[in-house]
């Protein structure tokens, strides 16, 4: 089940027009980029975390 981008109302995944407010839904190439996008990020996030926990944020200025 996916949601509209404009009202955020569910519709089923594949809709090309919310039955609700009638805006055009993304294809799924689009989502598909979305989507791997989005898993980039997290990984990111992850490492990001990781990394502050073994030793701090690298991209913190260090007060003296």
């Amino acid at each position: 089940m996916g949601f509209c981008v404009n009202c955020g109302q569910q519709h089923p995944d594949g809709t090309r027009f919310c039955r609700f407010c009638g805006n055009q839904q993304p294809g799924e190439p689009l989502l598909q980029r979305l989507r791997m996008e989005a898993q980039q990020i997290h990984a990111l996030r992850l490492q990001m975390q990781q990394q502050q926990q073994q030793g701090g944020n690298p991209y913190q200025q260090r007060r003296w």
